[in-house]
């Protein structure tokens, strides 16, 4: 169960870092996106997207 937790936050990572990526977004302050928590990724996405609606649609 817990393998199966950690493969779906890696996944999640991964989709929301191609979408900033897509987006032309590298970096937050002076981390890559790699170096970022899944909820701050979040963030950073609904944030580029135009706000707090757009990140249902990154899920």
């Amino acid at each position: 169960m817990e393998n199966q937790l950690r493969r779906a936050v890696e996944s999640k990572r991964n989709q929301l870092i191609n979408k900033l990526i897509n987006m032309g977004i590298y970096k937050k302050d002076e981390l890559h996106l790699f170096q970022l928590t899944l909820s701050d990724l979040e963030e950073e996405y609904a944030k580029a997207a135009g706000g707090k609606n757009s990140l249902r649609q990154a899920k």
